[in-house]
């Protein structure tokens, strides 16, 4: 089952300033094998344009913004993705695209699994017919 939402990530801070922590079992519903973040994409880039087999991410915007398209094969959902408290939970097979990214927009990814380029569905076509059978 495919299945997306958005996680609150509660705001820790005083005078000095603020921070978020990600603690898997307690705001992450798995445990992190890799992070990797997205940054600097030029104007009128989109990333993404894949779906994974069985790879859970949490994707925050921890600077500026962009719109993260989310696509299960029967619907699409765009979700602006522009705050650092706010984390976008991706479980199962997902078509994602990423567009209209701010300048100085910066995206971490939390990640359950190691890169595995069998993991990756990159042909649309593929995809639905995946989420359709």
């Amino acid at each position: 089952m495919s299945n997306y939402k958005l996680i609150e990530l509660k705001i820790c801070g005083d005078k000095k300033g603020s921070l978020i922590p990600i603690e898997p079992g307690v705001n992450l519903p798995f445990k992190i094998k890799r992070v990797y973040y997205i940054f600097d994409t030029k104007k009128g880039v989109e990333r993404g344009f894949h779906a994974h087999f069985n790879l859970k991410q949490l994707v925050i915007s921890v600077k500026g913004s962009c719109d993260f398209i989310i696509d299960n094969g029967e619907k699409r959902e765009s979700i602006k993705l522009n705050k650092p408290n706010k984390g976008l939970y991706l479980d199962g097979v997902l078509w994602r695209e990423m567009k209209n990214f701010s300048s100085d927009c910066v995206l971490i990814v939390l990640a359950n699994e190691l890169y595995s380029k069998d993991d990756y569905i990159k042909d649309y076509k593929k995809f639905l017919k995946i989420v359709k059978n």
